[in-house]
């Protein structure tokens, strides 16, 4: 509470919570229940766990190749001196090293191999592994490749028809192979029928092209050939420790069974959201998502994250950032702590820019390990400020009058007088507009005639 005269208006020292604040402003009462995994899937840090022992042989060559002695290519005298140092043979070389570079623990620089994010991520941060794993399972097959002679075709209907079987496995448990194999007949038949579609009812006619070349036809699967593909595919998912297979047929491990989930829950996060958010440019997304609580956020963001590559992602992400609403800014910056260390790079580049460096600076102290109490600390009292009238701005835009008389209390000054004198030396653009707002709103005459004498002093120029 403030006394009637402002030279002794004290304010409460609390945390700060500007995007606390800022989400406030928007808030809604009509928010989606947030979907849980299936029953009995282990927890993240489980998970997280398996993950690393799937991937200890990668972990440990791509550490190994971090060395004067690693090579971008890794010919065979390279998987010799790899096999003799780890105690690998060659062939678990070349297996960890395929699993390394697809799951991000290598990246190839200029002609050298260098560590991924998240290999320098793999000891602190769970969701960097299960990003990597995924990452590994998203592509397994390359991991295991077709048998030879597979028309490129064929081998891509039998990849758009694993999600179906991976679903079912998930419901049913484990599954015996002729089962799975009709299954899988059934949806390769069921793609080539969608492809080769043709819409019925009246329409304009286009004209026949002159001297078209013919489409080359995509080969049929041939039936005998099908159980080989089936077990391709199953043998390429047990490789990246997403299926289990036994004499009896097949089953989805722990890490496989969570992945589907995780997949399906993108799409129907996707179908859910009112405003379609998956398909929204940035700016659109996080004013969409700003009426969620902050985990459905984030089950939205990594959604729209999943949809589009990282790194366009998150250059879009930073364009929103930059533009005039103040609560996109700190929406961005919470939609970039789902990206993790994928966005270290440009939110350190972020940090140059005055608009977005508080927040850049206490990304990456979160980024780094810092306690959360503890990441206000990394701002200056100058940057503290900004950022306050900045949240301010937010919540004067898009929130109600009592909200932002209570954003007094986020302020590290001490007193109401000494908040509006570094207020007015910030420079922050909507510093006239935020003390307006503010003293129309707050209910203490005395109080609101000093912020408007201080915002006339901004305005005008004066001191």
């Amino acid at each position: 509470m403030t006394s009637r005269t402002p030279r002794d208006s004290r304010l409460r020292i609390v945390r700060p919570r500007h995007l606390a604040a800022a989400r406030k402003a928007v808030a809604s009462r009509t928010t989606r229940r947030a979907s849980r995994p299936p029953e009995g899937t282990p927890a993240p840090a489980e998970l997280a766990r398996l993950a690393r022992f799937f991937l200890a042989d990668a972990v440990r060559l791509a550490r190994w190749s971090d060395t004067p002695d690693g090579h971008a290519v890794l010919d065979a005298d390279d998987a010799g001196r790899a096999a003799t140092a780890l105690d690998l043979t060659p062939r678990q070389v070349r297996a960890a090293w395929d699993a390394a570079r697809l799951a991000g623990l290598v990246e190839l620089h200029a002609g050298t191999v260098r560590p991924g994010w998240r290999l320098r991520a793999w000891d602190r941060d769970d969701s960097a592994v299960l990003r990597g794993w995924v990452a590994l399972f998203d592509a397994w097959p390359l991991v295991h490749p077709a048998p030879a002679g597979t028309a490129p075709a064929v081998s891509g209907e039998i990849v758009e028809a694993v999600p179906q079987l991976l679903s079912v496995l998930q419901l049913s448990g484990t599954m015996p192979l002729p089962l799975l194999l009709d299954l899988l007949d059934q949806r390769v038949t069921e793609l080539r029928t969608e492809r080769c579609e043709v819409p019925y009812g009246p329409g304009p006619l286009a004209p026949e092209p002159a001297a078209a070349e013919p489409a080359a036809p995509v080969p049929a699967t041939d039936p005998d050939a099908l159980p080989e593909l089936l077990s391709w595919a199953l043998r390429g998912l047990a490789a990246v420790g997403a299926l289990r297979l036994s004499a009896d047929g097949a089953a989805l491990t722990p890490l496989g069974s969570w992945a589907v989930w995780v997949k399906l829950e993108q799409i129907c996060v996707a179908a859910q959201s009112p405003a379609g958010n998956i398909e929204q440019a940035a700016g659109a997304m996080l004013l969409g998502c700003a009426r969620l609580t902050p985990g459905q956020a984030r089950a939205e963001y990594r959604a729209w994250l999943a949809a589009r590559p990282v790194g366009s992602a998150v250059t879009d992400l930073l364009g929103a950032a930059r533009g005039e609403d103040a609560l996109l800014r700190a929406l961005a910056f919470e939609a970039l702590r789902v990206v993790g260390a994928p966005a270290e790079t440009a939110v350190r580049a972020a940090v140059d820019e005055p608009g977005l460096r508080p927040y850049a600076l206490m990304w990456l102290a979160e980024h780094e390990g810092a306690d959360p109490d503890d990441v206000p600390s990394v701002l200056t009292r100058e940057e503290s400020t900004w950022l306050w009238v900045d949240t301010a701005a937010a919540v004067a835009d898009h929130g109600e009058t009592e909200l932002l008389v209570r954003h007094l209390e986020s302020a590290v000054q001490g007193t109401v007088p000494a908040l509006l004198d570094e207020v007015r030396s910030v420079g922050h653009p909507r510093t006239v507009q935020v003390l307006v707002a503010i003293a129309a709103a707050h209910p203490d005459p005395a109080l609101a005639k000093a912020v408007r004498r201080a915002a006339f002093q901004v305005h005008t120029g004066g001191s």
